[in-house]
């Protein structure tokens, strides 16, 4: 039998190539939620449609189950991995497996403040995250959001787009300070602006204080703002504690090959809590090259994952946003292209294109610079 635990993005994925290829292979999933299915990219651009966490799921576990083949087990948190006798741990309860599969994802990196009012600063990384969020909101509420990066200005976005006074408070100097070079990040911090977001760079949010209905941040420069809802966006850790714990070997994420095999050769990874030969992509088109890899590989045939070119898409329509991370030595040249944006492209020391970001209109030069 083959246990994933995990039934977000990368477990349901990882099952339905699975499917594809063998239909008769008992699988069980173990989640530690509902098991609801759903696409976690649209957690940052659904506020502004009016969707709320019901209309983001897709699917019940039992749907899923149905409709994979499988059993799912629902609110079932496992507590330990024995790898030494290919057994599992929930609770008191022991369990079995040929091939372990760790779907874990990631948790939001904890925001350390002061005050009394820090407790109340949410973090949306799941649909109950989602749900509590809207909760929160009222039409026209004030949002500070702790992050420029992808997730924290795609919130910007969808907040400012439904009618929120929204200010973003970061330490970058721009936004998508990981992403792009400074050029495309200052297109997308105007574009913002001009919608009506606040940007506070180079700041970082120190205390929150709760006053009466409002909150009270208070920024390194002395400066106070006033917030509503204060929203953490200031990235993600891979869930590694069970691996670790269980004696599998740990960097970044939970250390697998190019076939999603970990230290133990029973147990897999793939998705936000695995770093596949030596990197750790917590984006969409990652995951899929691996669920698919790892579908085969599990099927008996094994397959590693080769990723092709990935340009990471940031859903800001303000300012659209793609771009291609190098991995190599070079160095990047920024253009000016009038109202149509920004591209930067960045050249590898033999001259070749190994990279490139690109703001506003600009996008449109994607595929072929992703074919290039």
């Amino acid at each position: 039998m083959i246990v994933v635990i995990g039934t977000g993005l990368a477990g349901y994925s990882l099952v339905r190539e699975f499917r594809k290829v063998d239909r008769v292979t008992p699988v069980l999933m173990l989640s530690a939620d509902d098991g609801a299915s759903y696409s976690k990219p649209m957690l940052s651009t659904a506020f502004a449609k009016s969707k709320t966490a019901t209309d983001l799921a897709v699917a019940g576990a039992g749907a899923m189950a149905e409709q994979l083949g499988v059993e799912i087990r629902i609110h079932t948190r496992v507590t330990g991995l024995l790898p030494e006798t290919r057994e599992i741990l929930i609770g008191n309860e022991r369990l079995s497996y040929e091939r372990l599969v760790l779907a874990l994802g990631a948790e939001p990196r904890s925001v350390p403040l002061a005050g009394d009012g820090a407790a109340e600063v949410l973090a949306v990384n799941d649909l109950g995250d989602y749900r509590r969020l809207r909760e929160r909101l009222r039409p026209g509420a004030r949002v500070a959001i702790l992050g420029a990066g992808l997730i924290g200005c795609e919130f910007a976005e969808d907040f400012v787009a439904g009618g929120m006074q929204v200010r973003v408070i970061a330490p970058s100097a721009t936004a998508l300070p990981l992403l792009v070079p400074s050029a495309v990040g200052d297109a997308l911090v105007a574009g913002l602006a001009a919608r009506g977001v606040d940007f506070h760079l180079g700041r970082v949010a120190q205390r929150i204080e709760r006053r009466a209905e409002r909150l009270v941040l208070w920024l390194d420069d002395g400066a106070s703002l006033d917030a509503d809802v204060v929203v953490s966006a200031i990235g993600l850790r891979p869930r590694v504690e069970l691996a670790r714990a269980g004696g599998l070997d740990v960097g970044q994420g939970v250390r697998v090959d190019a076939l999603c095999r970990s230290s133990d050769p029973h147990i897999f990874a793939l998705g936000d809590c695995a770093e596949v030969d030596g990197r750790n992509l917590l984006y969409v088109q990652p995951l899929m090259e691996c669920a698919r890899a790892l579908a085969r590989t599990l099927s008996g045939t094994e397959t590693a994952v080769r990723y092709p070119p990935m340009p990471v898409i940031v859903k800001t329509p303000a300012c659209p946003v793609v771009a291609l991370t190098p991995e190599g030595e070079g160095s990047w040249c920024c253009e000016e292209w009038g109202e149509q944006g920004v591209r930067a492209l960045f050249r590898g020391v033999d001259g070749r294109l190994d990279g490139f970001a690109l703001a506003g209109r600009c996008v449109e030069q994607k595929q072929t610079l992703t074919a290039e």
